[in-house]
């Protein structure tokens, strides 16, 4: 049965690129717009790992976190912030919310790859 890896992301060229990386390398794919569209699509479901973008519309990167963190079937899912940058500050919350890693927008395929090999549960 493959990983299922959720992307959150306000940017669709993201989601897309993603997509096609996650996809072309067996993973199966949720997409969500931010962090409110991602916490209706959890809906229970089993994901192996969650990558969410820090600045959203209707709710940021750290509340989702934190709200992902609230939901017992997911309180321990490993996330991983994607950024164009991030400040001290930010990532101090970011891993007090339970943040496992970072990756730094535009990203590529490899460091795409290697990021979700080493955090997705199995």
């Amino acid at each position: 049965m493959p990983k299922t890896i959720m992307i959150v992301d306000d940017s669709a060229s993201t989601r897309q690129l993603a997509g096609i990386v996650l996809g072309a390398a067996g993973y199966e794919l949720i997409e969500a717009c931010d962090g409110n569209d991602a916490l209706s699509k959890l809906n229970g479901r089993k994901v192996n790992l969650i990558i969410s973008d820090v600045n959203m519309p209707n709710m940021d990167g750290i509340t989702f976190v934190q709200a992902v963190r609230n939901l017992p079937e997911h309180k321990f899912a490993p996330i991983i912030m994607l950024t164009t940058g991030l400040l001290k500050s930010t990532r101090e919350q970011a891993r007090a919310a339970g943040v496992k890693a970072w990756m730094v927008k535009p990203f590529g395929k490899p460091q795409l790859l290697d990021m979700v090999a080493r955090f997705a549960l199995p």
